[in-house]
């Protein structure tokens, strides 16, 4: 290969790393589509061109399914987008969305609906309370101190479910519209999505905070220089993000309607997987919440798409696992970050 070669190589390299860094939404949702396409044809029996319709796989049915489950993994998926921001991860999402789903249907036919959601998301507030003086004043690494709460708060709704075991649960109705309802054959979780994900792109793009989460994940030994309390910003940010997982907990256990001591476990290593693939950068200082929406919707299909193929729950994880790892080290590769 010639030195012009190898320098329009490189060329296209930069030109596809400044796309991926500047607008990382629109290779991502030309991979949706490209993957919804494999999907419609890996459909059984089918071996006509793509069709949508009452005879296809996609559908407005199907579409709505794939929206109805990628809002709690988004929504998760944003919890870790702006705790990545500064460098940082949380661990500890599952569990508190799983912990507040648990306490909200066992407290529902003892204190009363409004009551047993207030705790639940003060539940969550309290976990995202911990793992911020834990991260901002304590000074722990953001991944053991979410991992070690997480625990904690595992042991702790075991003890709590030894309490109420005879206590019986219930499922709030406007809960279960949330998560099982559909108009016009969109589901009704989307009158909470939207709502909320306008919210996140709106602090992260206009607003201080979301501007002090870039500069701590870009830089924080500049951004202390510059005046900003980091131990503040912090601990704000976990108490956000715990305060996002009770909410997205409560959502989950409306779909499902089947509170357990796992009902959002499995969805802690999907929604790393989301933000990564989504551009937000394990390093900080880069993110995008409208990627990590996509990134949830591509994680959803490919489920689909190994339900097709019968793979085994083990190997979805490992998949999970590996799309974590590969996407790390293209984005490292091709925007030279590190």
């Amino acid at each position: 290969m010639s030195m012009a070669d190898d320098t329009g190589t490189d060329s296209a390299l930069v030109r596809f790393g400044r796309l991926l860094r500047d607008n990382p939404i629109i290779p991502l949702i030309a991979f949706l589509l490209l993957l919804i396409v494999v999907l419609e044809v890996m459909r059984p029996g089918i071996v006509m061109p793509i069709r949508a319709g009452r005879d296809g796989l996609i559908s407005t049915f199907w579409l709505g399914n794939l929206i109805k489950f990628a809002i709690p993994l988004a929504m998760l998926a944003a919890c870790q987008v702006l705790t990545m921001l500064t460098a940082g991860i949380d661990l500890s999402v599952g569990v508190v969305a799983t912990v507040s789903a648990f306490v909200c249907a066992t407290l529902s036919s003892t204190l009363g609906v409004p009551e047993a959601v207030l705790v639940s998301l003060a539940c969550g507030l309290s976990v995202g309370l911990v793992n911020g003086f834990g991260v901002g004043i304590v000074r722990v690494h953001p991944l053991i101190m979410t991992l070690g709460t997480g625990l904690i708060a595992t042991g702790c709704l075991q003890v709590y479910q030894r309490f109420t075991i005879n206590s019986g649960t219930l499922i709030p109705g406007f809960l279960e519209w949330l998560g099982t309802g559909r108009t016009m054959g969109m589901p009704n979780g989307l009158y909470l999505f939207i709502p909320f994900a306008a919210f996140i792109l709106w602090l992260m793009r206009f607003t201080g905070f979301g501007r002090l989460l870039f500069a701590l994940g870009s830089n924080e030994r500049a951004a202390k220089l510059s005046g900003v309390k980091s131990w503040q910003v912090l601990m704000a940010l976990y108490a956000l993000s715990g305060l996002i997982a009770a909410l997205a907990g409560l959502l989950y256990l409306g779909m499902i309607r089947a509170p357990s001591l796992n009902l959002a476990n499995p969805l802690l290593l999907p929604s790393v997987a989301a933000a990564v693939i989504g551009g937000t950068s394990i390093f900080g200082g880069r993110g995008s919440f409208a990627g990590a929406i996509v990134g949830a919707l591509i994680l959803r299909v490919l489920d689909t798409m190994l339900t097709l193929m019968q793979m085994p729950e083990g190997a979805r994880t490992a998949l999970f696992g590996l799309i974590i790892l590969a996407v790390t080290a293209l984005y490292v590769r091709i925007t030279g970050t590190r």
